[in-house]
């Protein structure tokens, strides 16, 4: 008995030495913070919005007004703990974050329109969707674009944190990166949506669709008088309305616009603009089929 409790006496000091030694080696940034968002909750939170923004109950049959009030319930201390990370005292924390979630629960509805154009874009757009139900439930791009769609809101309110960490959820979900400060308009589609990735200053206009792997990134990052990376300029292209981009397409550079109604084929890197009804391939890649061996 007394060996083990000695054992279990240096096993707690070992974690004590070694918490105290990761505690001091963490970044200034974290360890000097009480309180930081957690991304399980807001991956929950993001989920449950998900269902509620599209009416699906669920196997619990919760009511919408249930989910939603779950949902807010989930973001209220995360959303605190993130304007607490960034400098202000608990208490202005807790009103920001008051204001900024009746903000986003007046806006849900705005949301939801523009989701459902989303939706009818993926049924219309996509021969292998049999209904409204197998898209809101099982199409990765719709359920980024939701969530990427609430994200969006609160950046627009200037939420810290919360939604790079909403964004973060979507891509750990689903494969598909969309920074929560891009652009996009209703009726977007992302069809098979693995690797996709939308850059934060990307621009994509009315009822455009993007396949699996297309990257809108940024061609060069510009730099200030100190050689320090300048933030917050336009970095990442712009795409007009009613544009198609094919899998692995690469568009790079803040200045580079693709014009309405233009296709970009599969596998091209663009990095100029593109006027408008254009299509845009590679050059003709000539194939040898050999026999193979027995």
């Amino acid at each position: 008995m007394t060996a083990k409790l000695n054992e279990q006496s240096k096993n707690g000091k070992a974690l004590r030495i070694a918490a105290k030694a990761l505690a001091s080696g963490a970044p200034r940034e974290t360890r000097t913070r009480k309180i930081l968002p957690d991304f399980d909750a807001i991956a929950w939170a993001a989920h449950r919005l998900h269902h509620v923004l599209f009416a699906v109950r669920g196997s619990l049959g919760e009511s919408a007004a249930e989910i939603l009030d779950d949902a807010v319930d989930l973001l209220h201390p995360e959303i605190v703990a993130a304007f607490q990370a960034s400098g202000q005292s608990e208490r202005t924390a807790r009103s920001h974050a008051n204001r900024s979630l009746l903000a986003l629960v007046r806006a849900l509805p705005k949301i939801q329109r523009i989701l459902l154009t989303d939706l009818n874009g993926a049924f219309e757009r996509d021969p292998a969707a049999k209904n409204l139900t197998e898209i809101i439930l099982c199409y990765p791009g719709i359920r980024a674009l939701c969530i990427h769609r609430i994200a969006h809101e609160l950046s627009e309110l200037n939420v810290p944190l919360i939604p790079r960490m909403l964004a973060e959820s979507a891509h750990d979900s689903t494969g598909i990166d969309i920074h929560p400060g891009a652009t996009i308009g209703p009726g977007f589609f992302i069809d098979h949506g693995t690797s996709v990735v939308i850059g934060e200053t990307a621009v994509i206009g009315r009822n455009c669709t993007v396949y699996q792997g297309v990257t809108l990134g940024a061609r060069r990052f510009d730099r200030l008088a100190d050689g320090s990376l300048k933030r917050g300029s336009k970095r990442h292209p712009t795409l007009k309305d009613n544009v198609t981009v094919y899998a692995n397409a690469t568009i790079l550079g803040g200045a580079t616009i693709i014009g309405k109604g233009s296709v970009i084929a599969a596998g091209v890197l663009v990095q100029e603009s593109v006027p408008a009804f254009s299509t845009v391939k590679p050059a003709r890649i000539e194939l040898t089929v050999a026999p193979s061996r027995k």
